[in-house]
């Protein structure tokens, strides 16, 4: 299988700094290296509840996007978060793809790519920040343009990056 690049969209309002710096040394063993966008605080979308924070990594990969999101649904139910649940309730930790290679449309259950990133600036403004010249398969415009563009919503703030650690490789163990 060919090398695709992924983007996934992190967020947790439930411990959320505690949360997301445990799950980021998980994706980096498994899918890394990664790289990781700003994170944001913002208020919560469609409840009433306490601030997310969110922010955007992205890997290459061979595995198919199945095996991926298998992979995050593992790393979700292992932070206690449970599928049909509410959409829109409060998060341990989610995990979404929003972009996988060029794909676009129906693939393994998932629309890509994800709608999420026309729709919230949670997910559009850290794409942009760590992506800004690559260009929407749909729209043929940079992640810099459709932020640029983006009609004001609930505010987010940058904050101090997470803090984790990057496991060290193979051969730099002694």
């Amino acid at each position: 299988m060919a090398v695709a690049e992924v983007f996934v969209s992190l967020g947790s309002n439930i411990a959320p700094r505690r949360n997301l710096a445990a799950a980021l040394p998980l994706l980096d063993a498994r899918l890394g290296p990664l790289r990781v966008s700003p994170v944001y605080e913002g208020p919560a979308v469609g409840f009433e509840g306490d601030p997310f924070l969110n922010l955007v990594v992205a890997f290459s990969t061979q595995d198919d996007l199945a095996a991926v999101l298998d992979f995050l649904r593992g790393i979700e139910h292992d932070f206690g978060r449970r599928r049909g649940e509410a959409k829109f309730a409060p998060r341990s930790l989610d995990l979404d793809i929003i972009l996988f290679g060029d794909q676009v449309g129906e693939v393994a259950g998932l629309r890509l790519p994800r709608a999420d990133i026309l729709r919230y600036a949670f997910v559009l403004k850290p794409l942009a920040d760590l992506a800004p010249d690559a260009i929407h398969p749909e729209l043929g415009r940079t992640y810099r343009e459709l932020w640029e563009s983006l009609q004001p919503g609930p505010g987010l703030t940058e904050v101090a990056p997470l803090e984790w650690a990057r496991p060290i490789p193979a051969q730099g163990r002694n």
